[in-house]
């Protein structure tokens, strides 16, 4: 287990939203190592916000994560959008761009982020439009397995669609670990096992985050609470089976003080770190000759 040492970013990050823009001035690189932004939310914007972010951009390595690509609608590939976020990351050096394996347009935009799916059909779908995107931004890019509350036409399980379309797009992974978590418990399976079944070699980095508890048996991604302790588990595990991935804290709402976020990034820090000193015990463990001194 190693940090994935070819990839843009490494460590810890944290969304970075508009209400954070004063607190989080205070932040430096060995508080946060980089930063996460909604390229939609931030294409043309100018005056003091886009001043600020600016100077952020120059602080701090910066990815990007879409809200709007809408990667399974039925409508076309919105490519006027793909090229202003290929402008984005170039005016700003951003080095990276996933977004989410879900739909949320369907002639207008629909505001909410909605289930593919889960059909051959689709997958070949959904999988030549990734190609297409990847073929406008000129790289590869991730797509997240998603949150959802209802599998409408669905053929196939969750972790077979997301293989299938991963492996026909050829495109990278960005594992939540909090959807997993909530899926399982909305669908009913385990969040082991289902982690266990991901494509590890295409997972390039994390998110985690809270959610809301609707009722025991529904949870409700949200990213607008604390995280809870089955999801840090889940993201041992992560490590554990895939490597020391850049790991990203997402608040959306009720965000706190900049102080008391960087609370959960340092679980995320000391997790890490007990991850990597137990692969380097293992590693050295392996490495040593058996049976001591012996003599020929």
């Amino acid at each position: 287990m190693s940090v994935i040492e070819n990839f843009p970013v490494q460590g810890v990050g944290v969304g970075l939203r508009r209400s954070m823009l004063d607190d989080a001035q205070k932040l430096s690189l060995d508080d946060v190592q980089f930063m996460e932004v909604a390229p939609e939310n931030w294409i043309g914007v100018g005056g003091r916000y886009g001043r600020m972010f600016k100077e952020y951009s120059e602080r701090f390595p910066i990815i990007c994560h879409g809200l709007s690509l809408s990667i399974g609608s039925p409508d076309p590939v919105d490519v006027d959008l793909v090229k202003s976020i290929r402008q984005f990351m170039n005016e700003h050096n951003v080095p990276y761009y996933s977004e989410h394996l879900t739909y949320c347009s369907e002639q207008g935009h629909l505001y909410d982020l909605l289930p593919i799916p889960f059909t051959e059909e689709a997958v070949h779908y959904t999988a030549e439009r990734i190609r297409q995107v990847q073929d406008i931004l000129g790289e590869r890019i991730a797509m997240e397995n998603a949150s959802y509350y209802c599998a409408p036409g669905q053929e196939m399980s969750e972790i077979e669609f997301i293989r299938a379309v991963l492996e026909e797009a050829d495109c990278d992974l960005l594992l939540d670990v909090n959807n997993i978590f909530v899926n399982s418990i909305n669908h009913g399976y385990k969040p082991e096992e289902f982690l266990d079944q991901l494509p590890g070699e295409r997972a390039k980095y994390i998110h985690i985050a809270g959610h809301y508890d609707e009722a025991d048996d529904l949870k409700v991604d949200t990213h607008g609470a604390d995280v809870i302790d089955p999801v840090w588990g889940l993201l041992a595990r992560a490590y554990q089976k895939f490597g020391v991935l850049p790991t990203l804290l997402e608040r959306d709402f009720n965000i706190p003080p900049v102080d008391e976020l960087m609370i959960e990034v340092d679980k995320i820090k000391s997790i890490q770190a007990e991850a990597e000193a137990t692969a380097l015990t293992s590693t050295q463990q392996t490495a040593e000759p058996l049976g001591g001194n012996q003599h020929v």
